[in-house]
């Protein structure tokens, strides 16, 4: 992985979730700005890769 930070729709194309799961989790509360995602200063949302994939791996429920 070269960048830390990944747009929704790069992630999306790695077929994992599609983009509209992934703004989902995010909507819910599943995916914590800060922790799962931050917000560029132009708004748009950066998934930080590492995070997600721990929380993946961790079979977290939440």
């Amino acid at each position: 992985m070269e960048s830390k930070y990944m747009s929704v729709k790069s992630f999306a194309q790695l077929g994992i979730y599609t983009e509209q799961a992934i703004r989902s989790k995010i909507k819910k509360g599943q995916w914590v700005l800060n922790q799962h995602y931050i917000k560029a200063p132009d708004g748009r949302i950066l998934l930080i890769f590492e995070q997600i994939t721990s929380w993946i791996e961790s079979g977290c429920k939440h």
